[in-house]
């Protein structure tokens, strides 16, 4: 058999390795773009939690634009809205359908903000920060939030994003160990060519190079497979569920097919080269075995 034989031979892309790796990686990319859903759906939750800041009665007019200059600053808040002590006192009355402040002779409610945050801030450690900053202004009269609330949706976020992580790290380790196994078996079948070529002076890396190529030709195969596996199910789900667009995030998703592609490249070229190594070491007797 001739040098380029052999290497066509070897660098030959084989169905079934390809085919079972992406097999393999489509699962574990499957869990990615849940892990990504939940992180969106979470973000929400944590960006509809907001506080309120209540107003003196008697704050002057370059306080509160003084206090609106900073929370309109501030890398924490996402949202802010302010409500004076009428508009106050109109949504009230709309709730109540009742005219209170004619009754009780005037207007008890303070002017208020109503501030929405940003995902990454909106746990206990950064409003009690939060708070010490807004608290700090004269014109601030009481800093509301729900607390027991705040506290809630953080440990379920986190219980779950920690159930999530565990279960990507125990399919990761279920991942390299199948493709390692279905990559070995495929170098088995070839241990007697391996051995040929050692026997006519090949060195090992000689050997090893058109394996390695033919290993991460697969793995690029096997990624690109997975990953149209993967949009297709997206796709499809978003089309059926419209909604679901809500909680994709197309950034995240690009960078998700990425990691499935390096991924498969990776455990591919890593399985290649242990597995020819294995077999450049042992003697000619124990390929039979």
């Amino acid at each position: 058999m001739s040098e380029e034989k052999s290497k066509r031979r070897i660098q030959a892309p084989s169905v079934t390795t390809i085919i079972s790796v992406s097999l393999v990686l489509f699962p574990l990319g499957l869990l990615g773009i849940l892990f990504i859903s939940a992180k969106k759906i979470s973000d929400h939750l944590k960006e509809n939690i907001g506080f309120h800041v209540y107003l003196n009665d008697h704050s002057k007019d370059e306080d509160v634009e003084k206090l609106q200059h900073f929370l309109d600053a501030s890398n924490f808040v996402r949202a802010s809205q302010y409500l004076s002590k009428d508009s106050a006192a109109a949504e009230y009355q709309k709730e109540v359908g009742e005219d209170f402040v004619r009754f009780i002779g005037y207007n008890p409610l303070p002017a208020s903000f109503e501030v929405q945050l940003k995902a990454d801030f909106a746990n206990p450690d950064s409003i009690v920060w939060i708070k010490k900053q807004i608290t700090g202004f004269s014109s601030v009269k009481e800093f509301d939030y729900q607390e027991s609330l705040v506290n809630m949706i953080n440990k379920n976020i986190n219980r779950v994003a920690l159930a999530l992580l565990v279960f990507i790290a125990l399919l990761l380790l279920i991942a390299l160990a199948l493709i390692n196994n279905t990559i070995r078996l495929a170098i088995y079948s070839k241990r007697f060519l391996i051995k040929t070529m050692q026997l006519v002076g090949a060195t090992g890396s000689f050997i090893r190079k058109p394996f390695l190529i033919g290993g991460i030709r697969n793995g690029i195969l096997a990624g690109l497979i997975a990953n149209i596996l993967l949009w297709g199910v997206v796709y499809t789900a978003v089309k059926k569920i419209p909604d679901l667009e809500q909680v994709t995030d197309t950034v995240m998703m690009i960078c998700l097919f990425g990691i499935v592609l390096v991924l498969g490249v990776f455990i591919s070229g890593i399985s290649t080269f242990f597995a020819v190594r294995k077999y450049l070491k042992v003697n000619s007797e124990e390929l039979y075995y």
